[in-house]
């Protein structure tokens, strides 16, 4: 079955179109075109003429170039944040004896029970914590229908894991796009494009 004719339940593909290389006046800024395609139930296509869900949306616009560029960078920055505190935190997860996990059974976990280490929630400290806010803040101002109007977040809106970090960053990759599957993650995003 072709991804284009089905989607799981809650899904969102970004796309990226940069116009040809012709140079913008001195007065206009370089600007790349979001193309964005969501839906909120699974949806199966077998006649594209038939085709009208109630729980898919699409929709685009138009994104300085600099911005972006920019905004990767400190997504770039705060991954590599995410990742030192993960490190910090195994380090310490794996330093407990053995002797002393094994004597409580509350405290065994099945191999096939424990989460992936990119699926956990991490623990931010106070410096990562505000580097997460400037960005997730950005975000939200590109994505904003009213631009002006977005205001600085004061709480981090989602679940902070390897993988929504790394889900984010490859959101704002230019020659990739993404897709991102269900989670805080998702409904979030899908809450700045309403």
């Amino acid at each position: 079955e072709s991804k284009a004719t089905s989607a799981s339940y809650k899904e969102i593909n970004i796309q990226w179109y940069i116009p040809s290389v012709a140079k913008p006046s001195n007065h206009t800024e370089t600007k790349v075109l979001l193309l964005y395609a969501y839906n909120t139930n699974p949806v199966k296509m077998s006649d594209i003429t038939v085709f009208s869900p109630a729980s898919a949306f699409s929709g685009h616009f138009w994104i300085p170039l600099a911005r972006i560029i920019f905004l990767r960078e400190k997504l770039s920055d705060l991954k590599e944040q995410v990742e030192i505190l993960m490190q910090g935190s195994e380090s310490f997860s794996t330093s407990v004896p053995t002797s002393l996990l094994e004597q409580s059974e509350t405290l065994k976990i099945s191999p096939s029970n424990k989460p992936k280490m990119n699926d956990a929630k991490v623990h931010l400290d106070e410096k990562t914590e505000e580097i997460a806010k400037r960005c997730f803040s950005e975000v939200k101002a590109l994505l904003s229908v009213a631009p002006g109007l977005s205001s600085p977040l004061t709480e981090i809106p989602f679940d902070v894991t390897l993988q929504s970090i790394t889900n984010l960053q490859d959101m704002f990759d230019l020659a990739n796009g993404c897709v991102i599957t269900e989670g805080s993650l998702f409904n979030w995003i899908i809450s700045l494009l309403h």
